[in-house]
């Protein structure tokens, strides 16, 4: 065995094992197999072009020496991002531990408890600061969250302003760049005329419906807004304020003022700056809109036996049941970067929270005051952690600055913001007054002069308490946190207990050597908005990574800016709507999507400002040719896109794909291609080989960044040479084509500091290591296909039999047993397993996708329970509800009970195979109640009284 190759660390097959998997598949080899599942037109004739795999000594090596490229400065840019300090404990007990970053979102609640607590702390955090009712459990980032307010507001305009079609938004001059940008790309697809100015001048009448402030504003300034937000009301205008969250800590929460949203990020709770991200973005609102809140809410129920539990509330899966009257596109968070946010908290408790924050505020006040004393100009009154200075030698300042390793803000040619953070000291105020005071050629005798007075008026200072619960008052060692964190552990199946097969969400391993740097300094502490030249380590990881993925998918081109799948489906979609009106064809806005495909695909094009026409699919679950060509015929003129997920969404790959791709193409239309099912086409064909224009790729499904509970996703899209010039670009850092769209995403490059894992990835498994991950997860598949043939039928298959990466299983037929769909997925989590994908894309079904990276042994344990679970349901009787099934799953209080009123063992409910007693897992919480939960809404942590209502 070849110890330095890492693709045999990282798929799960070993060679002694393939012999008989392939005898049980019925192919004499592995390429075989491939022939067989792949029409013949698409397989590529050669190889990826790309260098040869490294070891994972090499990895790690090659990944410091590009971390030293980077140049950390003192960063006091500001503009939505801050450098903070991440608590050692949290460090290695949530971010570096695969129990809490390889756990997949918690549909299956019972078996997410911990994950759901913590976020329902994140909620807390956000709804105490920002005094608002409800919240949702983090969006992408801060702008993203912004333009996910307009349109919300949008969607909930009353009846009178829907009546006399209401399309403007106002939105503050102080809002931040990026935000302002994203706004922009927005509004265009759905008209919205966005009006920029000064709220303090600007007279809002009721052609408006709704309005953007920012608090504190770009360069510091803190406004009062309460008159604004009362004149907005009289016109019924909705006002939504992005806010900094540390501020809140000290500043009056927005909520007090009658705003219907406020967003922000939480990134400065204990996140890495990353050079973007991934970072927990916060939303809340009033309970009114919780039907219109995009994202995930965490809210509290009960289970069977009347016990308080947690789940997703309200809008689980909302895209795949409202497809395109979605509310947003949105179906992914920042799961891992909200529970961190919501540790901090959680850690420092409101008294540490109020001492950062005044220790920010106080150095702050000092900086201004001796920066003032040497004649320089500051221009905000009333400032939290920001201010900004008039000045008459910005070039020498800013060279003085750059010397000694600190970054301004540098607005214009004569002014200066600079933002403070939790990571200033008192040792950090002499080098940084200095730069003003050496600038106008004084000695360096810096005169240091303290601010004593108060800058923020009475009126907007924070009055009353927060974070009263106990959570937030009780973990303030690291022993007590540690054990916090680590009882909330024991209580999530990850993929470090067992396998996760789940449909088009492909569980991979996470491997450690990807996930390492990510702790590194020199890669967490950098800057989005720093000088290119300071962040040369990560610019060499972009090119190389973009050229690579270029390789992978055929393309010309990659912006790495989209934070997450669905982020990356609205890019793709609107390069696609770029490149059409560069022809001077606007009027092209019919997108055809089939009716298998995802539920964020329709949402994605209504955003996109396109109309969806859906098409049918065959009795074998194929796109139906015919319907296509009907309605690629009705609509030729107007035809914009066809959105397609290939392999398809049923596991297959379709072989008419080329027919199909060439028809739109022939009639005008770009064709965009869903990369979610890429794991099963890596180094075996391609999405420009099956004739697509722009794909977007799941770096968290098929490149290895790990699904950290439900995030952080990255989701670039790829894009052939004519829509190359239409990539997003960034209005601070110029980034995309030469005719780019406006922002995506916040960041010039997204999640950066998550592109390092795909990186390493691709790096360690080289051409070959790719591929034949690609040829596995093929093989593991098919392997379970037919180890489960007798018990299962597989809805969907090849013209040859086979299944691409992963299939469905028909549960329909058990109804004649009583046994849902719902059942055997409780039921799986008594055999150590977390479910496949259920009901999706086919009610009453389950998807399943093992991955390369599961091993015969893991593969055997799964089909040996699913078999099993057969059986049991052979053994059911219509006529007994009381049966292991419906009652699943079991826990550890019902089967230590003295009360056992089942017809069944203790040993059949708990241990049903010899396996799992070795391994045993433990669900928390019986099976829960969704319908009380949506009813009985609670989504913050609740007061001892509120649980003994649940």
């Amino acid at each position: 065995m070849n110890t330095e190759s890492f693709a045999i660390r990282h798929i799960g097959v070993r060679e002694e094992d393939l012999k008989k998997m392939l005898e049980i598949v019925g192919v004499e080899s592995l390429d075989e197999l491939i022939e067989q599942a792949i029409p013949s037109d698409i397989l590529l004739k050669e190889n990826l072009n790309l260098p040869e795999a490294l070891s994972e000594p090499e990895f790690l090596n090659l990944i410091e020496a590009l971390s030293k490229k980077n140049r950390i400065f003192k960063s006091y840019i500001g503009l939505g991002y801050h450098e903070s300090m991440t608590p050692s404990v949290i460090k290695r007990n949530i971010l570096e531990n695969p129990g809490w970053y390889t756990a997949y979102t918690p549909y299956q609640a019972e078996i997410a408890q911990g994950r759901l607590e913590a976020l329902l702390n994140f909620q807390t955090v956000v709804t105490d600061l920002t005094g608002m009712e409800i919240a949702n459990a983090s969006l992408l980032d801060e702008s993203t969250a912004a333009a996910e307010a307009m349109t919300m507001l949008f969607d909930v305009r009353s009846r009178q302003q829907k009546k006399h079609n209401v399309l403007k938004f106002f939105v503050s001059e102080e809002v931040l760049p990026q935000t302002l940008s994203l706004l922009e790309t927005r509004s265009a697809p759905l008209n919205i005329e966005l009006v920029i100015g000064d709220h303090q001048e600007f007279d809002l009448t009721p052609d408006y419906f709704g309005a953007l402030l920012q608090y504190p504003g770009k360069y510091g300034q803190v406004h009062d807004y309460s008159g604004f937000v009362k004149k907005a009301q009289d016109n019924d205008i909705k006002v939504a304020v992005a806010a900094d969250i540390l501020s809140l800590v000290m500043l009056t929460p927005p909520g007090e003022w009658g705003v219907d949203v406020v967003v922000g990020t939480t990134q400065r709770f204990g996140i890495p700056l990353g050079y973007g991200g991934p970072h927990a973005a916060f939303f809340a609102t009033k309970e009114a809109y919780k039907r219109h809140i995009p994202g995930r809410i965490i809210g509290l129920t009960r289970d069977t036996d009347g016990n308080p539990a947690l789940r997703m509330a309200l809008q689980t899966r909302e895209q795949h049941i409202k497809r395109d009257k979605a509310t947003s596109n949105i179906c992914t968070a920042q799961v891992l970067l909200a529970v961190m946010a919501g540790m901090y908290a959680v850690y420092h408790g409101p008294k540490g929270l109020m001492n950062i924050a005044h220790r920010i505020h106080k150095y702050t006040k000092t900086i201004a005051q001796s920066i003032s004393a040497y004649g320089f100009e500051q221009l905000n009154d009333v400032y939290f952690d920001t201010i900004q200075f008039k000045v008459d030698n910005l070039n020498a300042i800013r060279a003085i600055a750059e010397s000694r390793g600190i970054n301004f803000n540098y607005i214009d040619h004569e002014t200066i913001s600079i933002a403070l953070n939790e990571a200033f000291t008192e040792k950090d105020i002499h080098p940084l007054v200095d730069c003003f005071a050496e600038s106008k050629a004084q000695d360096h005798d810096v005169r240091i002069m303290e601010h004593e007075g108060q800058v923020i008026p009475a009126e907007l200072v924070r009055k009353g308490t927060f974070l009263t619960h106990e959570t937030f008052n009780s973990y303030h060692s690291e022993t007590e946190l540690m054990r916090y964190i680590k009882k909330l552990e024991r209580k999530d199946l990850a993929l470090n207990h067992s396998m996760i097969s789940l449909g088009s969400c492909t569980m991979k391993l996470n491997a450690a050597s990807e996930m390492l740097p990510l702790s590194w300094a020199n890669w967490g502490n950098i800057h989005p908005y720093a000088p290119i030249d300071q962040a040369e380590g990560y610019h060499v990881v972009i090119k190389e990574l973009e050229e690579q993925l270029n390789i992978i998918t055929g393309f010309a081109a990659t912006s790495l800016q989209p934070n997450s799948g669905a982020q990356g489906e609205y890019a793709g979609l609107m390069t696609i709507r770029a490149y059409h009106r560069s022809r001077g064809e606007e009027h092209r806005n019919i997108c055809i999507i089939p009716a298998s495909a995802h539920g964020t695909n329709p949402a994605s094009a209504v955003m996109a400002g396109m109309q969806v026409v859906v098409t049918k699919t065959d009795e074998k679950g194929n796109i139906d040719v015919i319907d296509l060509e009907e309605k690629v015929n009705q609509y030729t003129d107007n035809l914009a896109a066809l959105m397609v997920t290939y392999p398809s969404t049923h596991g297959v790959f379709e072989s008419s794909i080329r027919y199909i791709t060439k028809l739109i193409h022939d009639n005008g239309g770009q064709v965009y291609m869903d990369g979610a099912n890429m794991n099963a086409q890596v180094g075996l064909t391609n999405p420009a080989a099956i004739g697509a224009d722009v794909c977007h790729l799941n770096l968290h499904k098929t490149f290895a960044i790990p699904h950290g509970g439900g995030g952080p996703g990255v989701g670039p899209i790829c894009v052939a040479e004519q829509l190359k010039p239409f990539l997003p670009s960034n209005p601070i850092i110029k980034t995309g084509g030469e005719k780019a769209i406006t922002a995506i995403s916040a960041a010039p490059w997204g999640s950066a500091l998550a592109c390092l894992i795909s990186y390493g990835y691709i790096k360690m498994l080289g051409a070959r290591g790719l591929t034949d991950a690609t040829k596995i997860a093929i093989l593991n598949a098919n392997y379970i296909k037919e180890r489960l043939h007798g018990s299962y039928e597989v809805l969907y298959a090849g013209e040859n039999g086979r299944a691409a990466h992963e299939m469905i299983i028909d549960c329909r037929p058990f109804k004649e047993h009583g046994i849902e769909v719902t059942d055997i997925a409780k039921r799986l989590m008594d055999y150590g397993f977390h479910a496949p994908t259920v009901s999706f894309p086919v009610a009453g079904t389950m998807m399943i996708e093992p991955t390369e990276s599961e091993g015969l042994a893991e593969l055997d344990r799964f089909c040996d329970a699913m078999i099993s679970i057969k059986k049991e349901i052979d053994e059911v009787s219509i006529d007994n509800p009381n049966n292991v099934l419906k009652n699943a799953p079991h826990t550890l209080a019902m089967v230590t009970s003295d009360d056992w009123n089942f017809t069944y063992s203790r040993k059949k409910a708990a241990f049903p195979l010899d396996y799992v007693a070795e391994n045993k897992f433990w669900p928390s919480v019986r099976r829960t109640d969704e319908a009380f939960g949506d009813r009985n809404l609670i989504c913050t942590c609740p007061a001892i009284e509120e649980y003994a209502e649940v």
